[in-house]
């Protein structure tokens, strides 16, 4: 399983998601690699997940595909909930 993160560096909502997933993920047993993406630099890359101008975005991946998304800055038990129920996280 991997988690892909899309974010740009210019973008004020992916450095608080960044920083709240760096905090939420030192708390817990990480299921996952993390990919991460530039949107302005890595842009062929991001646009094969169908990424519009609304960053950050995380998806989860799996061997056969997504997972499941979140684009986005939201709260912090909203980046548990997605983290934990597709798997990606489990209690210490």
């Amino acid at each position: 399983m991997k988690l892909v993160k899309i974010s740009a560096m210019w973008c004020m909502s992916c450095i608080v998601m960044n920083n709240l997933l760096d905090n939420v993920l030192s708390k817990y047993k990480v299921l996952f690699d993390i990919e991460n993406l530039d949107y302005d630099v890595d842009f062929t890359l991001v646009s094969k997940y169908n990424v519009s101008s609304v960053l950050p975005v995380y998806i989860l991946m799996d061997s056969s595909g997504e997972i499941d998304r979140l684009v986005g800055e939201v709260s912090e038990s909203q980046l548990i909930s997605f983290l934990k129920d597709n798997g990606g996280i489990d209690e210490v």
